[in-house]
């Protein structure tokens, strides 16, 4: 591997991960709902999340470019992507149609840190303030005048019900998650509860505040809705289905084999419930590719982004050489500058899960020689990086 002199390959992994969003239709055969004529619909170097179905055509998400995140729409009748707005000064999560109007609602994080709930024209990408006392983390409208959302308070998530047209804000429940979904066939909306290392799907009736819990879904901390009240949980690169009224346990309702299709985190289904939208981080190889062609240019930030902030650097078996972007940057950047003739070049790769292990062949300062490096993936960055010598 590259880094003969124990370097290794962090980043500064201040930037998001870098995550796609995919599009498929939902149909039937024989009986059985499935899943085709899958496509990438962001095809964006960077982070795109947070998938919405505007109406059956046209679906938002949050998408970064320039070095920021704007509200995206995706059209599919024509396949064009398009954006809504440009803040200069911060950037727009969660974005979603206000119901009974056509704008749409996202939260904004400012440059300066601020964190607020905006109304954006959908057409002007004008922005009005709508919740001024409340730090809005993850929203879904209920009706026109009333959001269920998860703020931020004291550090932790909580479930509030927001009245917008008599701006109250009711506290709920705390230690909650980022998905909410109306339950089909009822008044209820659904919302993530943590218990301990595990998430648990409860229900909310907006009007009285009354919860239940419904199932538990382990360490998956994203769900929707079916229809038919089959809630769709998904957990690295297969969406299991689950019936609480019908079903004992989990079941399998589609394995993706793409590799560019893993750990799925955001998960929804539009109105007709013949279309379904995920969020899925990029193949392990991408990432790996990336900081290689970093390395071979030289380029200090380019080789730094794929890696986590806290990337550990190993010699195998567990030897610790150093650990975090701040090190690995002090580590390569004069070894980038003093060595000219530095090169690498992949002679076999296999990938492996979230695991990317390279056969190399290096050189450096007049030497080359043979190295193999595994390079493993968490939530979408370089986590840890083994070398064998």
């Amino acid at each position: 591997m590259k880094k003969l002199i124990a370097l290794l390959i962090p980043i500064i992994s201040y930037s998001q991960m870098n995550t796609e969003i995919h599009l498929f239709d939902i149909v039937t055969e024989n009986g059985k709902q499935k899943l085709i004529n899958g496509k990438n619909i962001s095809n964006n170097d960077g982070y795109d999340s947070q998938p919405h179905f505007y109406n059956d055509n046209l679906v938002l998400f949050a998408s970064t470019r320039d070095g920021q995140t704007d509200i995206a729409k995706y059209n599919l009748t024509d396949n064009k992507l398009s954006y809504i707005n440009s803040t200069p000064q911060g950037g727009e999560y969660s974005p979603q149609k206000i119901p009974n109007s056509k704008n749409v609602s996202a939260v904004r994080l400012d440059k300066d840190g601020k964190q607020r709930f905006y109304k954006y024209d959908f057409k002007t990408g004008k922005d009005t303030e709508l919740i001024e006392d409340l730090v809005v983390a993850y929203p879904m409208w209920y009706d026109k005048n009333t959001l269920i959302c998860s703020a931020i308070v004291n550090d932790s998530l909580q479930l509030f019900v927001s009245d917008i047209k008599k701006k109250t804000n009711t506290m709920i429940s705390k230690n909650v998650g980022r998905s909410f979904h109306k339950i089909p066939n009822s008044t209820l909306v659904s919302f993530m509860k943590k218990n301990g290392e595990n998430w648990e799907v409860w229900s909310l009736n907006p009007k009285s505040k009354e919860t239940k819990k419904i199932t538990s879904t382990a360490t998956a901390q994203d769900i929707c809705w079916l229809p038919n009240g089959t809630i769709l949980i998904p957990f690295k690169n297969v969406i299991y289905k689950f019936n609480p009224k019908t079903d004992k346990t989990w079941s399998i309702f589609h394995q993706f084999q793409d590799e560019n299709i893993n750990n799925i985190s955001r998960i929804t289904v539009n109105k007709a419930a013949n279309k379904l939208a995920i969020t899925a981080e990029v193949s392990p190889r991408i990432l790996a590719e990336e900081q290689l062609k970093g390395y071979n240019n030289r380029d200090i930030e380019a080789f730094l982004k794929p890696y986590a902030k806290n990337v550990k650097v190993y010699t195998f078996p567990n030897t610790l050489n150093y650990e975090g972007i701040d090190e690995m940057r002090k580590r390569y950047t004069p070894f980038f500058k003093n060595t000219p003739d530095l090169h690498c070049k992949v002679l076999k790769r296999i990938v492996n899960g979230n695991k990317v292990i390279d056969e190399e062949y290096v050189t450096a300062n007049g030497t080359s020689f043979k190295a193999l490096a595994l390079y493993e993936i968490t939530n979408g960055k370089i986590s840890s990086v083994y070398f064998f010598r």
